[in-house]
């Protein structure tokens, strides 16, 4: 593949990826590092713009350009000016090659496996979903799901895996991103497994691993309401209750990298017994399983017990719309445990914003006007306004997309700033 392409014309859409950090606010990063962040968030951005962004000399900002030109990662690109009647040279503003790389991004889940390709820029080239039965898999059966979806992904996309240059994996539970260790997981039968290693060498290309949650919250802060916050937090609610934290637009993971777990603070001494074998987790209350565990038990559903939590949690809510105590019981109860979880983030971080994200968030019992009004009542009084809660009833692609974030801060990181360690993405 040539370093360098001859100059394109600009193309319509060219939105731009990852955090729009402010001019002059993060300067301990090498200048090469921030002029390629700016161009890859701005999409095109002239010379002279990246300059008065990043407070340096416009000599500067050519030279580390040409050199990120002659690396094959920025092109150059003809941005018509308005009123341009086509005479003159025309303005030339920078954007990332996207045929420069192709990543992977993958979420592994209780219901079902995801996976997206994109290229350098963020584009999306394909998009694949393979449903699953829930439960724990073997890591022998974890590995095939993974390299069946990665096939098959890269044929839709057209791409042999050998184009690809590396692959975020997302898993729920406890992960440590730097060790590419998997200690606990509800999709995994073993536990304390080197699955980012395993993975590598299963598949024959780097593999990153993360965090579900840590990866949806990387998705909103490329792709989505986070782009232009410094610090907010993202709230999942599907098959478990996660967190992520994005602290001075980087995503915020705890000295051991295994932080941010929301879902297994504990809301009941003694309560009801969690996936990770404790009792009293916040998610024993609100997740999925929990919410078709009282059904079951609150509208005598034993003969549902066969059946799909899906279907259980669809039956629920249709009795709830139709009227039905029990299960409106059900889902208030619910409301009123994530009422405790969010306002202790609240108090604990004071985010900009909260982000309730995942595909259950169309149950809008869960956050109805008393949850969020109980949620006000347990949140301390400062006299200013908490924090804007924003709904994002996603399904599980977008955390795809997050894993394929994490690719691309792999990739263009090992290229642009090798030393830089992964706990700062």
């Amino acid at each position: 593949m040539p370093a360098h392409l001859p100059m394109e014309e600009a193309s319509e859409g060219r939105k731009g990826c990852g955090p729009l950090i402010p001019p002059l606010s993060d300067m301990l990063r090498p200048l090469r590092q921030q002029v390629f962040e700016r161009v890859r968030a701005s999409g095109l951005i002239p010379r002279v713009q990246l300059a008065k962004d990043l407070g340096v000399s416009p000599a500067s900002v050519t030279t580390i350009t040409q050199e990120l030109i002659e690396a094959g990662l920025i092109e150059e690109v003809a941005a018509p000016r308005d009123g341009d009647a086509g005479r003159g040279r025309p303005a030339v503003a920078l954007g990332v090659r996207a045929e420069a790389h192709f990543v992977a991004g993958m979420k592994l889940s209780d219901r079902e496996h995801t996976a997206v390709i994109v290229d350098f820029a963020g584009n999306l080239i394909a998009d694949d979903v393979i449903p699953r039965k829930p439960g724990p898999m073997t890591l022998a059966e974890l590995l095939n799901a993974i390299d069946t979806l990665l096939t098959r992904v890269c044929d839709k996309a057209a791409i042999q895996k050998s184009a690809l240059s590396a692959m975020g994996l997302g898993v729920p539970g406890f992960v440590d991103c730097v060790e590419g260790m998997v200690y606990w997981s509800s999709v995994l039968a073993e536990r304390t497994v080197p699955l980012a290693s395993i993975a590598q060498a299963r598949l024959g290309l780097p593999v990153t691993i993360d965090n579900d949650t840590n990866l949806v919250t990387l998705a909103e802060l490329w792709f989505g309401a986070g782009r232009g916050l410094s610090d907010f937090a993202v709230v999942t609610i599907e098959h478990g209750v996660g967190m992520g934290y994005v602290m001075n637009h980087r995503i915020f993971r705890g000295a051991q990298r295994l932080g941010m777990e929301l879902g297994h603070t504990k809301v009941q001494l003694d309560g009801a017994l969690c996936r990770c074998g404790q009792r009293g987790c916040l998610e024993a209350y609100v997740a999925d399983y929990a919410l078709a565990r009282e059904a079951t038990t609150a509208l005598n559903w034993e003969h549902k017990e066969g059946q799909s939590i899906s279907v259980v949690l669809e039956s629920l809510y249709d009795h709830a719309k139709a009227g039905n105590g029990a299960a409106r019981s059900i889902f208030r109860r619910a409301g009123r445990y994530l009422a405790v979880g969010l306002s202790n983030v609240i108090n604990l971080f004071d985010p900009a914003l909260i982000i309730l994200s995942g595909e259950r968030m169309r149950y809008d019992y869960l956050y109805a006007a008393e949850t969020l009004a109980e949620m006000d009542n347990l949140a301390i009084v400062t006299g200013r306004p908490r924090p804007p809660i924003e709904i994002h009833a996603w399904g599980d692609l977008l955390w795809a997309h997050g894993a394929a974030a994490l690719a691309l801060s792999v990739v263009s990181d090992s290229l642009i700033a090798p030393s830089r360690d992964i706990a700062a993405q």
